[in-house]
């Protein structure tokens, strides 16, 4: 495989390592405690990057699902 992730092959789906500050962590875990039920880090991460996908302008050049990984 590649060693360049952009131009590696993604999988329908695919893990990553994602380095944030503790204090990110800390208060991403404050918000899935908030929620109702149990809501997981890794979902809540992946709920935020969707929102923030839907926020960004469209363009013809890149799919969601291209633009979701690079």
């Amino acid at each position: 495989m590649d060693s360049d992730s952009k131009t590696a092959t993604v999988r329908s789906l695919d893990r990553i390592n994602l380095r944030l500050a503790a204090d990110t962590f800390a208060e991403i875990d404050a918000a899935c405690s908030a929620r109702p039920g149990n809501v997981s880090r890794n979902t809540w991460i992946a709920e935020a990057v969707q929102e923030k996908l839907a926020r960004e302008p469209q363009t013809g050049a890149q799919s969601p699902e291209r633009r979701a990984y690079g």
